[in-house]
């Protein structure tokens, strides 16, 4: 029934559609929180290197086995309004830093978990809001304090950096080698711009192929399509090769409107069939005419095209994605050609070599020694697809993080160290504040602590002693000190080679804030649904609709109790 309201015992106004809900206050409070909660606890697990993966199975039956915060929530699609925030912040969080996107859900989680009880003891949700939002803007501040700033392409320090990032996935044991061809694909396609750098990580192109192990990826320095060569005729390999991109068919297009051509004998025939090749042949004479040895085409070529650029001794590619195509135009220096007639030299771009290679039983073209490599390919190899899908995943965390360090120069410790950090100053803050805002502050603080707990729950130690003895170092201005989990104990992040990017560290904190304050101020869950509409064949008056015996007044209707708030 949809909601309604009473006016002094009479009438009931309904207001939403019938199937409509409404849940209101603590309810609604408690109900958004309690979701959140749950979200963190699925990803709790897998926060660490010490966490442990998750097998999630659509409906397609499809399986992904993952610990990366983001594929999981994104996965598991959510129904709850207040979870799907998290799983927002999770996204928001691998688009803009790439990296701990299960730790931000984790501390929004803590955050309103630590909100309820003080929405328990009366405190309004403005306030803790409040409080939170001075303590997150603190927390950052605090963070910044700590961060040390390195050389942008210092490679030692993003090896260590991306080493980290994939301490916690499936890949760890490759680390040291997936880590170098990273760096050395974020460092190609880095442009400097004054004292800046900036990194488009579109340039990097991520192939993967089931079989062989993780060892066996490599970083080309140039694209790999994962098309075929169109024609057996055309040579396999071809070295010095100049490159036409064309984003035209070399086919001929049939009319825009409806034509018909009458042909009353074999003659005329003949002369249709040969005015087409002939049209054929001329577009390859202008390929050809611009000293093009290799085309790559994103649209089709024609059984006949091939034919002819086959004889002319050119490797041609079709059916190429715009995304490569682009890609291949900043590696390769060429321009892309919607016109044949525009065709010329200087169009053209270079690679030392265009071969190509069978990957398993696919064949692929390789586009290698570009003029300018601005655009490079990853090439990734795992045992079966679910593992190389995970590599990919672990490669992208990397990828960005190495990135954000290149982009803005700052690293902190890993390991919690950092977190424990805010939090001990956090609650020396706090104290200076007045009112109510002090607690909500100091919960902040706690929250901030769970990722340290998490992260020890995982390796198997004792949390609480774990984190006393993390506070008390910290405490004594040992900011490097967090948590090894590997080797399950507390000690210098900085020795271990565990560091982290400030912007990530920046991101966690800012998104789980935002989240938790967003779902705290909801006091009121209004769910409408869309009206069912009259039974088929109703409106035309059903036999007997009229005259249904005793409708008019059934007895007690007006005056049953509490008709009016029923829901």
């Amino acid at each position: 029934m949809g909601m309604q309201a009473t006016s002094k015992g009479t009438m009931p106004v309904v207001l939403l559609k019938e199937g409509g809900s409404e849940t209101k206050g603590r309810d609604a409070q408690k109900n958004n929180i309690a979701a959140a909660k749950i979200i963190a606890e699925i990803v709790h697990t897998s926060l660490g290197p010490r966490g442990m993966d998750k097998m999630l199975v659509d409906s397609l039956g499809d399986v992904t086995i993952t610990n990366d915060g983001a594929t999981i929530l994104k996965e598991i699609d959510v129904q709850h309004p207040a979870a799907k925030m998290l799983v927002e912040i999770s996204k928001t969080t691998d688009n803009e830093v790439g990296d701990g996107t299960t730790s931000a859900v984790i501390l929004a989680g803590a955050l309103l978990e630590n909100a309820e009880s003080l929405l328990d003891q009366n405190v309004h949700p403005t306030i803790i809001v409040d409080g939170y939002r001075k303590a997150a803007k603190k927390a950052k501040q605090f963070l910044q304090d700590i961060a040390e700033t390195v050389t942008a392409n210092d490679k030692t320090i993003l090896n260590k950096i991306a080493k980290t990032s994939m301490q916690t996935k499936l890949v760890r044991k490759d680390s040291d080698q997936l880590a170098d061809i990273v760096v050395k694909a974020v460092l190609e396609v880095a442009e400097k711009e004054g004292d800046k750098y900036t990194v488009d990580i579109d340039d990097i192109k991520v192939e993967k192929k089931a079989g062989g192990s993780i060892k066996d990826s490599v970083i080309i320095q140039g694209i790999v399509l994962d098309k075929e060569i169109v024609h057996g005729g055309m040579p396999r390999k071809i070295s010095d090769a100049k490159i036409a991109l064309i984003n035209k068919a070399l086919e001929i297009s049939k009319t825009e409107t409806d034509a018909k051509i009458n042909i009353s004998n074999p003659q005329q025939l003949k002369s249709f069939l040969d005015e087409e090749n002939r049209m054929l042949k001329n577009m390859v004479d202008k390929v050809i005419g611009s000293g093009a040895n290799v085309v790559l085409c994103q649209k089709g070529i024609d059984d006949m095209a091939q034919h002819y650029l086959a004889k002319a001794g050119i490797i041609a590619v079709r059916r190429i994605k715009e995304s490569d195509l682009t890609k291949l135009a900043k590696a390769t220096g060429a321009r892309i050609v919607n016109n044949l007639d525009d065709i010329f030299e200087k169009d053209l771009g270079d690679a030392q070599l265009v071969e190509e290679r069978k990957i398993e039983e696919d064949k692929w073209v390789f586009i290698e020694g570009c003029k300018h490599p601005k655009s490079v390919t990853l090439l990734l190899r795992g045992g079966s697809q679910r593992v190389v899908d995970e590599v990919e995943r672990s490669v992208h965390d990397s990828l960005m993080v190495v990135k954000d360090v290149i982009e803005k120069p700052e690293i902190v410790a890993g390991g919690g160290a950092p977190e424990t950090y805010a939090a001990t100053k956090i609650r020396s803050w706090a104290k200076s504040l007045e009112g109510r805002e002090q607690l909500a502050a100091e919960k902040f603080a706690d929250s901030l602590e769970s990722i340290p707990l998490t992260l020890s729950e995982n390796a198997g130690m004792d949390p609480i002693d774990t984190l006393t003895v993390l506070r008390s170092r910290q405490m004594k201005g040992e900011k490097w000190t967090g948590i090894d989990v590997m080797k399950g104990k507390i000690g210098n992040m900085k020795s271990s080679d565990i560091i982290e990017p400030l912007a990530v560290k920046l991101q966690i904190v800012s998104a789980a804030a935002e989240a938790a304050c967003m779902i705290l101020r909801i006091d009121d869950v209004i769910a409408t649904q869309k009206s069912a509409g009259p039974p088929p064949g109703a409106e035309g008056g059903m036999p007997g609709m009229g005259g249904m015996p005793g409708m008019g007044g059934m007895p007690g209707m007006g005056g049953m109790p509490d008709m009016g708030g029923m829901m």
